[in-house]
Order: structure tokens, then sequence, then C-alpha cells
């Protein structure tokens, strides 16, 4: 069973770190993975995405041209991608900042107000991780559990105090109910 996961929002909303412990999760569950991120000079503000590919078997390329899973953080991110996801796909859209609906109908749209979450519980730079969070509990392609260990280990000494935050945006994601 392989799993292709496209990440992609502005620079700066966390893109590429929720990638990362997408990765790191599976590597912890045991999977093959890669983990490629893809961001220029634009950096902060410009577009970034981040391709993870999860797999029972190793994996050959790291390109994500046809996501299974695609979460989307900002709109010229759904423009660009909603028609590359597979039939079936589930895609998840932070309607904070995303104003319209997916048109297509072969696939599973879930739209969660990631940025207003985050502003509401005092966290506004992580609407990632609660679209991680929810991500987590539609698809089944990793488990919840063991989550603060993964953190712990991509959580940087230097900003521990963000642990305890990343776990209750995590949560929060898990437990929307929208």
């Amino acid at each position: 069973m392989t799993t292709q996961i496209l990440i992609a929002g502005f620079g700066g909303q966390g893109v590429l770190f929720a990638g990362k412990f997408i990765a790191y999760k599976g590597l912890v569950e045991g999977k093959e993975l890669s983990w490629l991120p893809s961001y220029g000079p634009e950096m902060r503000g410009g577009t970034a995405n981040c391709s993870v590919i999860l797999s029972d078997e190793p994996v050959g390329s790291p390109i994500v041209s046809e996501p299974d899973v695609l979460m989307v953080m900002n709109l010229p991110s759904l423009d660009k991608y909603e028609n590359a996801a597979v039939k079936g796909a589930s895609i998840f859209v932070d309607s904070t900042l995303i104003g319209r609906k997916v048109v297509r109908d072969d696939v599973k749209a879930f739209y969660i107000p990631a940025t207003q979450m985050a502003i509401d519980a005092g966290v506004p730079t992580l609407a990632n991780m609660i679209m991680v969070g929810k991500m987590l509990k539609e698809t089944g392609v990793l488990s919840f559990e063991n989550t603060v260990e993964t953190l712990k280990k991509i959580v940087s000494a230097k900003r521990a105090e963000l642990l305890d935050m990343n776990i209750k945006a995590l949560e929060a994601g898990y437990n929307y109910k929208g």
C-alpha cells in the first residue's frame, strides 16, 4: 500500500514542518517513505509545497504528481493541485483562507477553518498541525498514537516551548467535527 501526500501553501505556513512530521511519523510506524520539500526564494510569503510518500515497499521516486491526499493552505494551491489529485483522493482545505469549495465530485473534501481555530486557540502559526490532525483522523494512513513522541523528535530543543502547542493543535484537528 502506497499513499502519496501533497501539502501546499504559502511559505511560512508550516507546510514543510507538517510534511516533516508526517514523514517522521511514518518512519516511527515502520513505513518506507520519501519526504521532498519544495520552495524557492519566495519561502516567506510565496508558495511552498511538500511531497510525502508512505509505503509498505521501497519508494522509487520522491515526486508526487497524483496525490491520494492533498492538503491545501491557500487558494493558489487549491487552484493548482485540485485536478492533480487521484479519483477518490481526500482533499483537506483550510476554509479560513480558501473561500471556494472543491469543484470535483469524485474526491472527498474536508473543510477545516484551521487558521481561525489556531488564532482562537492562541497559536496562530499552527494551522498546519490542525490540518495534519484532521488528515490523520480521516485517512487512517497513520495512527494518532505516539504523536507526542514523534513531535519530541522533530521540535528542536530551542523551540521546546512549542511542543505542547503542537500537541494541542494536532488534537484540535483530530477532534474537529466539521
